[in-house]
């Protein structure tokens, strides 16, 4: 017999856990929230990866480091000049707390304000939809679910022969804390989390070498992308070595000896710290028990149908614990979605339609198709492309690098895919969504007025470039 009963039990609190849970309690229903996660004093830290070793505290450094570079490189330019430029590691890392700690707050009071009960300790499916909760403090019990969401999020792959230990061999969390920047940095994995640690660091002075065992970089993107963004790392001073597995890692007088392959040659590269930012993977292990009913693939993901609906009755799972892109924005809108087809109403997420976005300088964002998909998949496309160097808004702000590209059906318009390497690409790639979910064409964006002076007057040029009629390019 289960202590408590609840219509909806959440185990994780991330951004795919506790959304569900606010919308939950939005439409009357009694919820029982479930997360583990603890601050430096011992708090409860709801608001998962993302909001404490993720997306918001690596955006607060590269925020930081962002400034610290503008104003050692760039300034001179607008006539601005400083003597004396310093940085206090210490200063950057503090602020970076209390953004985090701000969100954790306000998180704990929306809880409350929506009248969910929290529990911070471990959740573990069991049989029935019953649920045995483990407290951080207190003793544990057990509570039933007319439904579950399991919300467990995702944790950091490791690899043979490189032992993490927190100080000189460091994961993401690690590479939020450093007390200083460290002369050497390598990286292991030149994806997001790599090239955004990368990047903080190497603003910041660091020597960095990016170790990325693909042949190519961000095959994700399309060649041309994945190009003017090597350029630009490269005028950046990031140091990104393709093709390069590494084998091995040692710790030798407080130094990081990193052995890798490189063209078939063995080589070696000493470093003061060693991030290892090769992916995640779900994290399920101690959250289900035997006879839970609900099952894995060979990823260890949980299995769900279209509608995240496990093997197990009333029992549902979302996020990084599922397949689809591990985002934080895809893990929100699967919550919302779940939680409004359980209370009768109409839950829809389109997979195919959640933006990407990378965090460097500049940004990289893009959804829906590449060239490369399209044309792996036969379908006759038109493409148009604009560069930031020709708006009047990119020159002005000192932003000319990058630029934006539309791929449309060469029958109906309608557009598959977009992308864009640029200054404020995270915030413009919304306009492409939008106008995908709504089906909408090339023709569609290219009759839309844009204000000008604006970057986004980029994305209308290349709509225009998709029928070669561009203002401001040749064609």
């Amino acid at each position: 017999m289960s202590d408590k009963e609840f219509d909806l039990i959440v185990i994780g609190g991330g951004p795919g856990g506790y959304v569900a849970a606010i919308r939950a309690a939005q439409l009357e229903m009694k919820v029982l929230l479930i997360d583990d996660r603890q601050d430096e004093d011992g708090k409860p830290a709801p608001g998962g990866t993302c909001l404490n070793v993720g997306c918001v505290p690596s955006k607060a450094l590269l925020d930081s480091s962002k400034h610290y570079h503008h104003i050692e490189h760039d300034y001179a330019a607008h006539g601005i000049s400083v003597d004396g430029l310093q940085m206090d590691v210490g200063t950057m890392i503090d602020r970076k707390r209390k953004v985090i700690k701000q969100l954790n707050g306000g998180l704990m009071q929306l809880f409350k304000a929506n009248k969910i009960e929290f529990a911070n300790g471990r959740g573990k499916l069991l049989a029935g939809r019953e649920v045995e909760v483990s407290p951080n403090d207190g003793e544990g019990y057990t509570a039933k679910g007319k439904q579950v969401i399991l919300a467990a999020g995702s944790v950091p792959f490791t690899i043979p022969n490189v032992e993490i230990d927190g100080e000189h061999v460091v994961d993401n969390v690690g590479a939020l804390e450093f007390g200083e920047v460290p002369e050497r940095l390598g990286v292991i994995g030149a994806g997001v989390i790599g090239l955004e640690m990368g990047s903080v660091w190497k603003r910041l002075g660091a020597e960095v070498i990016l170790f990325e065992a693909m042949e190519e970089l961000l095959p994700v993107v399309d060649p041309d992308m994945s190009r003017a963004a090597a350029r630009e790392f490269k005028k950046q001073g990031l140091d990104i070595r393709l093709g390069t597995k590494v084998s091995g890692a040692e710790l030798a007088d407080g130094k990081v000896r990193v052995s890798f392959v490189e063209k078939g040659e063995e080589k070696t590269e000493t470093f003061d710290k060693l991030l290892v930012a090769v992916g995640r993977k779900a994290a399920s292990e101690g959250l289900l028990a035997e006879d839970c009913g609900v099952e894995l693939t060979e990823r260890g993901q949980v299995k769900v149908d279209q509608d995240c609906r496990t093997t197990a009755d009333g029992v549902w799972a979302i996020g990084d614990l599922v397949r689809g892109p591990m985002l934080a924005h895809k893990a929100s809108e699967e919550g919302v979605a779940v939680v409004e087809t359980i209370a009768g109403q109409h839950g829809h997420i389109n997979l195919d339609h959640v933006p990407w976005v990378i965090y460097t300088d500049p940004e990289i964002a893009w959804v829906g198709k590449t060239e490369k998909q399209l044309k792996e998949d036969g379908v006759d496309y038109k493409a148009g492309s604009f560069p930031f160097a020709a708006t009047g808004r990119g020159l002005a702000m000192g932003e000319a690098a990058g630029h934006v590209k539309i791929l449309a059906d060469a029958e109906t318009d309608r557009i598959l895919g977009a992308q864009i390497i640029g200054p404020t690409a995270s915030e413009m790639i919304a306009e492409l969504v939008v106008a995908m979910e709504f089906a909408g064409a090339s023709e569609d964006l290219a009759r839309i007025v844009h204000a000008h002076p604006t970057l986004s007057e980029a994305i209308h040029e290349a709509a225009l470039a998709v029928d070669k009629r561009a203002i401001h390019k040749a064609n």
